[in-house]
């Protein structure tokens, strides 16, 4: 079992940066895929972002430009970088990771973005 650890969510103004990080309990960067997605209230959990194993990334059309996702392998750790963050960004973002017979989930951290 994996636990993640996500952290570094809050209330920011539109046109700010907010960076989340995800720690996980154990070494799991050989997952397929770790990734980062949100829920907002009333709508369905979609994907902002995600890395392969051999560090390809995709993002969501919605945060292209914006988003940054990267890893620090020493650490365990998974970061997404949000900058000229928007009203419409605010949800709740969950970290994944997905591996051929695990898909772990973290317990959440909350993005605001208003004025």
């Amino acid at each position: 079992q994996v636990q993640l650890v996500e952290s570094g969510g809050g209330l920011v103004q539109p046109g700010g940066s907010l960076r989340l990080s995800c720690a996980a309990s154990r070494n799991i960067f050989s997952s397929v895929y770790m990734g980062w997605y949100r829920q907002a209230p009333g709508k369905q959990r979609e994907l902002v972002a995600r890395m392969s194993s051999s560090g390809i990334t995709n993002y969501a059309d919605s945060v292209k430009g914006r988003f940054t996702i990267s890893r620090d392998n020493g650490k365990n750790t998974v970061y997404l970088q949000m900058n000229s963050l928007k009203p419409e960004d605010t949800a709740v973002y969950y970290c994944n990771a997905l591996g051929l017979q695990y898909d772990y989930w973290g317990q959440g951290t909350q993005v605001t973005v208003s004025s």
